[in-house]
Order: structure tokens, then C-alpha cells, then sequence
């Protein structure tokens, strides 16, 4: 008998997460994650979920790559015009979730956003591959066009226009952090009885562990 998306579960069983076993500061216990992931040799580990909001709450979410993170926040790059830059700078407040199935772990982080500085874009822009640079050029990210030949066609204008040149940053593209408030580590258990530690960001500049019922 076929299966129906209702019977589609999968019991987690590889490891648990303990109070005990957890870096006290959050980003040591993300890059300890994040190494191991790595080190599974995952597709795309730096993939997130980046959710953001309207003013008025309307939500939106899709993929992004991580690019840098340190006790700073976490960054990535785009175009500020974009949807999610616009709505980052109505309301610059967002959420990333990291997932790797294969280590049976979610990583979920909530925080404010900001620009990075001009001076870490241009250092990152100017480590992408050329054709990487010029598509920043060519793509008014999430306007409506007319067909594919038209970004075709802009490639061509922008290839000829800095042939033998530098590539430099578009003013409008650039790097956002997200300065988080809560971390949240997740590791699957088996009967759904999962593990769930969340970091509070306190006053005082501590975090705050407590565990969440899964």
C-alpha cells in the first residue's frame, strides 16, 4: 500500500543533549554543531532558513547561506532592495533555523538585525568568484521580469562593462547580522520526546539555559 504523507515519521535515535554537555556560551556550542557538521560532510551546512516580517506581521521565509558568524551575530548577504532587506529595515527583526537531518538536529536563533559595515562587504564581495560578483550587478533581487533572456542580456551588458576591470560592490548589496536573543539547540529523541535547550540573552551581557518540553 502507497504511504500517505501521514505516515511518513522517522524515530530519532543517534544522540541526546544534555544540560551537562552544552557550552555554557551559546556560540561555542554552535561552532562545536556547526564543526560537526562539517565533518559529515553535509550538503550546504551554512544553509538557513531566514524568516522575517512586515510591520504589520505579514511573514515570509526562505533559504540563505550563512557567510560569518562570531559572539557578534550571525551574517549573511544580500540585496538591501530586496523583499527580505526591505523588510528587514521596517522591521529588523528576524529568524534563522539551521536543519541537519543527518545529525538529527535544528538550530533555531531569534534576534536583531543590522548591516555589517561597508569595509567586511567589499572584503567578502571581493572573495566571489567574478560571475558571482556581476550577478549582484545584474539582479534587482525580487523585481518582477519578463523572462529569463532579460537577466541574460544584463549579464552580457555588465560583462562588457567591467571586462579587464574590477568588479566592485553594488552600493545596494551587502552583509546583514543577526544579533541573537535566543538560541535554541534541538536534538531528535526517540518517541518524539526530544531535546530542546534555550539560550536567553540576559541584561547583564550572560545566558540564560533552561530546557523546553519537546
Amino acid at each position: 500500500m502507497e504511504k500517505t504523507i501521514a505516515d511518513l515519521r522517522k524515530d530519532y535515535t543517534l544522540e541526546g543533549l544534555s544540560e551537562t554537555e552544552i557550552d555554557p556560551n551559546p556560540f561555542i556550542q554552535f561552532q562545536k554543531w556547526f564543526s560537526q557538521a562539517l565533518s559529515a560532510q553535509l550538503i550546504e551546512p551554512n544553509a538557513m532558513t531566514l524568516a522575517t516580517a512586515t510591520p504589520d506581521g505579514k511573514p515570509s521565509a526562505r533559504m540563505v547561506l550563512l557567510k560569518d558568524f562570531d559572539e557578534r551575530g550571525f551574517v549573511f548577504f544580500s540585496n538591501y532592495n530586496s523583499r527580505k532587506g526591505q523588510e528587514l529595515a521596517e522591521n529588523p527583526q528576524a529568524s534563522l533555523v539551521f536543519w541537519w537531518a543527518e545529525l538529527e538536529r535544528q538550530v533555531r536563533i531569534s534576534g536583531h538585525v543590522e548591516k555589517i559595515s561597508e569595509t567586511e562587504s567589499d572584503k567578502y564581495f571581493e572573495t566571489r568568484p567574478a560571475k558571482s560578483r556581476l550577478g549582484a550587478w545584474v539582479s534587482n533581487q525580487s523585481e518582477v521580469i519578463a523572462n529569463r533572456e532579460f537577466l541574460e542580456q544584463r549579464m552580457q551588458e555588465f560583462q562588457r562593462k567591467y571586462e579587464n576591470q574590477e568588479i566592485p560592490r553594488p552600493p545596494n548589496w551587502g552583509g546583514l547580522r543577526v544579533i541573537p536573543s535566543e538560541i535554541e539547540f534541538w536534538q531528535g529523541r526517540s518517541s518524539r520526546l526530544h531535546d530542546r535547550l534555550l539560550y536567553t540573552h540576559l541584561e547583564e551581557g550572560s545566558w540564560k539555559i533552561e530546557r523546553l518540553s519537546p
